[in-house]
């Protein structure tokens, strides 16, 4: 295994990925750390998935999932992936989009144990994680630096992978395109997230205002965001 490939060159959307690598066709899905369940909808809406559990740690975007709820087959819970709220084998599939680090270092162990008892033999874990790479990140880490904890995310998954609880399947490399009209739209969807609490100084403001608007055309500012996918198997 291995945390980043630079050689990396497929640009695409992630649900071109999770689409080819994943049977959802009549599954029993769990996505752990929906966030704005962006990713819930869209397979809840392509009709395949028999069912969706949808678990988010943070209350104030659970309620508001909650609220928006307008999807037959998905259930929205309250919850971490250290200590899921289902039954031993209940899942055919668990999805980790871009979440696993933001499960406590101590806890991530016990996440991916968690995960494990869930799946039902022979299911699948599919963990995207961002690559501590690129222009995005280097705007991201002037206020909130994810080396450390995507790194020990990678680390558990590795310890999971080498202590038998689950198999590798396969790793996939990739960036999906990312764009923010104005620099208010990134301070709404990154700055202003309730899930964590980013306090800038007025000076820390203007810096990331300033990265950030390096990137700016009349289109707005396009990103390319790297991202690794750990493919894991229940043996």
């Amino acid at each position: 295994m291995i945390i980043s490939n630079p050689h990396a060159d497929l640009v695409c959307d992630e649900r071109d990925i999770y689409e080819q690598l994943l049977s959802l066709q009549g599954a029993d899905i769990l996505e752990l750390g929906c966030g704005r369940a962006e990713k819930t909808r869209a397979i809840s809406q392509n009709g395949k998935a028999r069912t969706i559990t949808a678990l988010e740690v943070d209350e104030i975007q659970h309620a508001a999932n909650l609220r928006n709820n307008d999807l037959a087959n998905v259930t929205f819970r309250l919850g971490g992936a250290e200590a899921i709220p289902a039954l031993d084998e209940s899942f055919d599939i668990v999805l980790m989009f871009k979440s696993l680090h933001h499960v406590p270092v101590a806890r991530m162990d016990r996440a991916m144990a968690e995960i494990a008892r869930v799946l039902r033999p022979g299911g699948l874990a599919y963990i995207s994680e961002p690559v501590f790479a690129g222009e995005f990140n280097e705007i991201l880490r002037l206020f909130h630096d994810e080396k450390v904890v995507r790194e020990a995310a990678f680390s558990a998954v590795e310890r999971a992978v080498s202590a038998g609880v689950f198999e590798l399947e396969r790793q996939i490399f990739f960036s999906t395109p990312s764009r923010y009209e104005t620099f208010e739209h990134f301070e709404e969807r990154i700055l202003k997230v309730t899930h964590t609490e980013h306090r800038l100084s007025p000076d820390l403001y203007r810096q990331v205002r300033e990265r950030f608007l390096r990137h700016m055309t009349p289109q707005g500012a396009d990103f390319e965001m790297p991202l690794r996918v750990d493919l894991l198997r229940k043996p």
